[in-house]
């Protein structure tokens, strides 16, 4: 029987980051693109609040963007592409681990 070993190489600033979401498609050449973000409630520039005798009160009275209740945003700090082959692979290997976890947890009941 024949063995070959993988070897992993992280660099320095390898950090793990948090997704909830992604989009993507199908770019001019045939892959498939894939962004992922992180999506949340948006942050205010600015905000405003009144001032009495001295004191903040917990009332505020402008806030920038005025649309800030709704809105949220959508964070996308990575990405990948994939052919058609590799995106096969991973499709095959996310379902594998998919149905470990449904086992697991009792999910698929």
């Amino acid at each position: 029987m024949k063995k070959i070993k993988c070897k992993y190489i992280f660099k320095d600033d390898y950090n793990p980051v948090y997704v909830n979401g992604a989009q993507g498609g199908i770019n001019p050449q045939g892959e498939i693109v894939i962004d992922f973000y992180l999506e949340r409630n948006a942050l205010p520039i600015s905000q405003t609040f009144e001032i009495e005798d001295d004191k903040l009160i917990a009332k505020e009275i402008e806030t920038e963007p005025k649309d800030l209740k709704n809105s949220f945003v959508r964070v996308i700090e990575n990405g990948v592409v994939l052919n058609y082959q590799t995106a096969k692979e991973i499709h095959n290997w996310l379902g594998n681990h998919i149905s470990k976890l449904e086992e697991l947890s009792g999910l698929n009941k």
